[in-house]
C-alpha cells in the first residue's frame, strides 16, 4: 500500500474516533469482517462478524455472528445463500442494561452490474428471526452503488466511493421496520482484500440514529491444491 493510502486510511479512522468522542451518547460505531471462501468454483462460503457500539468502544450494543453456504448461478454476477446468525443484544432498558439471544435464519440472492466505472449491487434477503419470547419474519432488500476513484476498476491500490439504501420489511404488522442509509470511502488493499469506513443513518418509527461503520472485506479465491 502506498504512503498516500496510508495517511488516507489512517486519517478516516482517527477523524471518526474525533468524532465519537465528542458525541458518546447520540452516535455508535460497528466494527465489522466480511469473509467469502471460495470452496469450489460455485460454492462459497460466507462468514461474516459485526461488534456494534453504542460508542466507539467498550459499551457493547450489539455481537452479530452470521454464517452460510453460497452458489454462484453466473461467474460472479448472480448467488444464492442460506446460513444461520447468531445475536447477542444488550440495550438499554429504564437506564439498566438488558441481555437477549436473538437466532435467525436467512435466504437470500444476490445479483451485480457494471455500466462503466459504476458497480451496482442488488441483495434480496429473507429472515425467520427466533427470539427468545417470539417470531417473526422480515424482507430486506438492499441496493449498493460503487465508484472507483483514482483507477477506472476496481483494482489494487483503488480508492472508491460506495453508497447503500436498505429498508427492512415484516410480513406482518407493523410491516415497515428500518431503513439504512450510507455513505463511504474505501480502499482496495490487493484482488482478495479492502477496506471501508464510512456513516451509515438508520430510520426506525420512533428514532433516528447514526453509526460510523468500518469494515473489512477479505475475498478468499478457489484453488485446487
Amino acid at each position: 500500500m502506498k504512503a498516500t493510502g496510508k495517511k488516507l486510511i489512517l486519517g478516516i479512522f482517527t477523524l471518526s474516533a474525533i468524532v465519537l468522542q465528542a458525541q458518546k451518547s447520540d452516535l455508535g460505531a460497528w466494527y465489522m469482517y466480511f469473509g467469502n471462501n471460495k470452496i469450489s468454483k460455485k460454492l462459497n462460503l460466507h462468514n461474516e462478524i459485526q461488534y456494534r457500539n453504542f460508542n466507539a468502544v467498550g459499551d457493547l450494543e450489539q455481537l452479530m455472528i452470521r454464517a452460510g453456504i453460497g452458489y454462484d448461478l453466473t461467474e460472479d454476477n448472480n448467488n444464492v445463500l442460506a446460513g444461520y446468525v447468531f445475536i447477542l443484544s444488550r440495550p438499554y432498558e429504564n437506564g439498566e442494561k438488558t441481555e437477549n439471544i436473538e437466532h435467525r435464519i436467512f435466504q437470500q440472492y444476490i445479483t451485480k452490474q457494471e455500466f462503466g466505472r459504476f458497480n451496482l449491487q442488488h441483495r434480496y434477503r429473507l429472515e425467520e428471526r427466533i427470539m427468545e419470547d417470539d417470531f417473526r419474519m422480515r424482507f430486506r432488500y438492499y441496493v449498493n452503488l460503487s465508484i472507483p476513484i483514482n483507477n477506472r476498476e476496481m483494482l489494487p491500490k483503488t480508492f472508491y466511493a460506495s453508497v447503500y439504501n436498505e429498508i427492512f420489511l415484516h410480513l406482518d404488522s407493523p410491516v415497515f421496520d428500518r431503513n439504512r442509509v450510507y455513505g463511504a470511502l474505501g480502499y482496495v488493499i490487493n484482488k482478495n482484500m479492502r477496506i471501508e469506513a464510512g456513516y451509515m443513518n438508520q430510520i426506525q418509527e420512533n428514532k433516528n440514529r447514526g453509526q460510523i461503520q468500518v469494515g473489512f472485506y477479505n475475498n478468499i479465491p478457489f484453488t485446487k491444491d
